[in-house]
């Protein structure tokens, strides 16, 4: 198949417009019209995962982490991150990363975290901001259920739990159609009043060509009148990092053995124990410390992470246990959940995971 027939099922699942400022998720290398008869899954690209690549036949790596998060001046072979790119270019490998728009979508990253430690009622825990938008539009009474009913097929209209959600009010609406008009309702010439409907809905902003596309489709006008309204408003469905709830409470040690069990972590660094039993999770793959204030204040008892230094430990000030599992070992079950994302889409499609452990940080027991 074509690369973009991959590329575009992961974009729809973790839209590229949910990805930080810094970061470099997409297509790294290759061409979107590139065949592809097998792709491997790694957390990194690295070296040695390019040459697995190779021996196996694989014309693209998904990994979660990009290879490139700024840009690269030289090709001399004198950094890993210089020889993956050269080596992937010559020998036809394509290398696309989902990264942070992949930890943001709720059914990502920190939901896989969750479900392995058995969270329930999970939500996301710091929320992003303008992601959402407001398309107000104007159509005469008779249509307007037709065209709310395109806008929200296409994706309009969803808010929490609830869809097909809009505002609606009626009005008049005046226009004068040119001699090279066709319109719909009036005459050539003559000011026209119609009795309309001001329709309002919400939309993710990622959405925003198919949901127009839908309208003027839908809509009975030959000019269509709209407008488009950037909205602050939190999205409650896409941020970083979940909270939930364990089913039945348990003490801090026990809890942390199952944090090592399921997280198949060698080690866990954490603060003193509260003494308090732990009802309330708050998770986030990869480095988190920058949400320990969010998990405070949602009442969570454990905040399982990783990354987190010396001196932001003491941050936790007794009100909260932070476990650092690790970068790696918060992240690794990553390679399954692209894996199912990819196979329940094309299911006869080769998807290979890698026999690397990339993981850069080694311990002695």
């Amino acid at each position: 198949m074509k690369l973009n027939e991959i590329t575009a099922h992961l974009e729809n699942f973790a839209p590229l417009v949910y990805q930080e400022d810094y970061d470099n998720s997409g297509l790294i290398v290759g061409s979107q019209d590139q065949e592809i008869n097998q792709a491997l899954i790694s957390l990194d690209c690295t070296e040695a995962v390019v040459d697995e690549a190779i021996a196996n036949n694989c014309q693209l790596i998904i990994s979660h982490h990009p290879i490139v998060f700024k840009g690269l001046k030289k090709f001399n072979n004198k950094t890993y991150v210089e020889r993956v790119v050269e080596k992937a270019i010559k020998n036809s490998i394509a290398i696309y990363a989902i990264h942070t728009n992949l930890d943001h979508v709720f059914a990502g990253v920190n939901k896989r975290i969750a479900d392995r430690l058995g969270l329930k009622n999970c939500r996301v825990l710091s929320p992003q901001k303008n992601l959402l938008k407001k398309l107000v539009t104007f159509v005469p009474v008779a249509q307007a259920a037709i065209v709310r009913n395109a806008l929200f097929a296409a994706g309009a209209g969803n808010i929490g739990n609830y869809n097909e959600a809009s505002f609606n009010v009626k009005g008049t609406g005046t226009f004068k159609a040119n001699e090279n008009a066709n319109p719909f309702v009036g005459e050539v010439g003559t000011r026209n009043e119609e009795n309309e409907v001001r329709v309002e809905v919400i939309y993710p902003q990622n959405f925003e060509n198919k949901i127009i596309a839908a309208l003027i489709l839908a809509h009975p006008y030959e000019e269509v009148a709209y407008d488009l309204y950037p909205i602050t408003n939190s999205y409650n469905e896409v941020g970083a990092g979940l909270i939930g709830e364990l089913e039945f409470p348990q003490e801090e040690p026990n809890f942390l053995q199952h944090v090592k069990s399921q997280m198949k972590a060698e080690v866990i660094r954490h603060t003193v124990f509260t003494g308090k039993k732990v009802k309330k999770v708050a998770v986030c793959g990869g480095s988190g410390s920058f949400l320990l204030k969010q998990a405070i204040a949602a009442g969570a008892d454990v905040f399982v992470t990783a990354d987190f230094k010396y001196h932001e430990f003491f941050d936790a000030e007794g009100k909260i246990v932070i476990a650092d599992v690790g970068h790696f070992e918060s992240e690794q079950f990553t390679q399954d959940l692209l894996a199912e994302i990819i196979q329940k889409k094309f299911p006869k499609f080769a998807i290979r995971l890698t026999k690397i452990n990339t993981n850069p940080v080694k311990y002695i027991i």
